[in-house]
């Protein structure tokens, strides 16, 4: 693999003596962008190119502005990042701040960026239009080699194979350099999925893609690891009828179709999603049941941290719809950035009788740009729902959550279907609305019919 690997010595704006980067040529054929230059630690970084919304969807209130723009590298420590633009970058903004990256304006269009290590955030010259999206990846250990038994390799260079089968015991790695454009269906036990390649499904027209989704699972003990995933023509990483099933650094620059959620757990148990990246047009991560056919239907033990999710139209989380699942339990939504949210961004809407209790959602930072409501917890009947019966909300807990940003309703809203398919125990603990801590009293909060111990501030004993 045609890995350029740089250490820089000396002290160099306060790093330590050594500073170690990988980065990765691009294939040739691929189109590079135009807008944005980059250099980690003074040597040029591939930066790429992902769409929004192709045609029938193009031009539409979603639209925010074409293409825009990822780069992927990896750090041993801390670093210093120059950006060059044709655009202008004097006020261009870092998302997240906790990322923690300090700016300095060299000229209009030249920004230097020094991070402290691996961490993946937006700069953004004009908010959502054509951003650049800079992933700062930790150092990969011990990549498989492509002569090993069970690997399936793709090194860098553009490849097209379709649609990619593994199962039991195999791996496919993506070498950083390598553009894969197809689908990936994982099924068995003990596969892994890694690399610091993408996976592309830009080529593909709207649910069009050699498999209905973009990478699909069907299994036990699964690792998809490090890849980025650009264009994805439907769902972009589903987990179904699935156990122990590990998605961890993986970034998806999608909003290339409506119909693309990031992902989507189906009926699937002990899922743990961490250190993602997701921008998305459609629902960052949809928990879902889908089949009650399954021998394990239940969708439990749900976990999502440390990322940052970016959603242009539909929701953030969405739990709920399609639920053909008796319970969606033990879930937790922790430490994470909201840099970009159209519709509500916690929306809890159980059906189909399901029960969805014992919820988590802490330490989350929001950015807000005026958006009319915030967490709506309300089982219902919509058009998705095969049996026409709402469900049940038990004991959800928002513990440590702040919007910032513009001035807007952000509405929070509680309300029982009936007096059977009711919501009870659901607590606020340090929860800010701009700054203003949400209370009983307070305007922005809807507490509707069949809503029961509904608790303000620290748990009671």
């Amino acid at each position: 693999m045609k890995t350029l690997r740089v250490l820089v010595l000396g002290l160099v704006l306060g790093l330590p003596a050594t500073a170690a980067v990988v980065r990765y040529p691009a294939p040739a054929s691929e189109a590079l962008s135009t807008d944005y230059e980059v250099w980690a630690e003074g040597q040029k970084v591939a930066v790429y190119t992902a769409r929004v919304l192709d045609p029938p969807f193009a031009g539409k209130q979603w639209d925010f502005g074409g293409p825009y723009a990822f780069a992927n590298f990896d750090l041993a420590g801390p670093a210093t990042v120059r950006v060059k633009s044709s655009r202008l970058l004097r006020n261009a903004v870092v998302r997240p701040a906790s990322a923690g990256v300090r700016v300095t304006v060299e000229d209009d269009h030249t920004l230097t960026l020094r991070l402290a290590g691996p961490c993946k955030f937006s700069l953004e010259p004009d908010g959502k239009k054509g951003p650049l999206l800079l992933f700062a990846n930790p150092i990969e250990t011990r990549p498989p080699k492509p002569n090993e038994p069970g690997v399936v390799w793709f090194g860098p260079g553009l490849h097209k194979p379709g649609r990619i089968d593994l199962t039991n015991g195999q791996t496919l790695y993506l070498a950083g350099g390598a553009v894969v454009k197809g689908a990936v269906v994982a099924r068995g036990s003990n596969i892994r999925i890694l690399g610091r390649g993408i996976l592309d499904g830009s080529d593909y027209e709207w649910r069009k893609g050699p498999y209905g989704v973009t990478l699909g699972i069907q299994g036990s003990n699964v690792l998809v690891e490090g890849i980025t995933i650009r264009g994805s023509s439907h769902w972009t990483i589903v987990p179904r009828g699935s156990r122990h099933v590990t998605i961890r650094g993986v970034k998806l620059c999608n909003a290339r179709v409506q119909n693309d959620d990031g992902i989507n757990p189906c009926n699937s148990q002990d899922v743990h999603i961490s250190d993602c990246f997701i921008r998305s047009d459609d629902d960052c991560v949809a928990l879902k049941g889908l089949d009650l056919r399954l021998p394990q239907p239940n969708v439990e033990r749900v976990t999502v941290e440390n990322c940052v999710l970016w959603c242009d139209r539909a929701r953030i989380f969405l739990l709920g719809h399609e639920s053909r699942a008796p319970f969606m339990r033990a879930i937790t939504l922790r430490n994470l950035d909201i840099i970009h949210f159209s519709m509500t961004p916690f929306l809890f809407e159980p059906g189909e009788d399901m029960r969805l209790e014992d919820v988590t959602v802490e330490n989350v930072r929001i950015h807000g740009e005026g958006q009319a409501e915030f967490i709506r917890l309300k089982p219902v009947v919509n058009q998705y729902m095969v049996k026409k019966v709402p469900g049940y909300i038990r004991n959800v807990r928002f513990r440590n959550i702040e919007l910032t940003g513009r001035p807007g309703p952000y509405r929070v809203q509680l309300a029982g279907a009936d007096p059977e398919h009711d919501v009870r125990g659901v607590s606020f603990e340090n929860v800010t609305i701009l700054g203003e801590k949400l209370g009983r009293d307070s305007a922005r909060l809807s507490i509707g019919n069949y809503v029961h111990d509904v608790q303000f501030g620290p748990p009671s004993r």
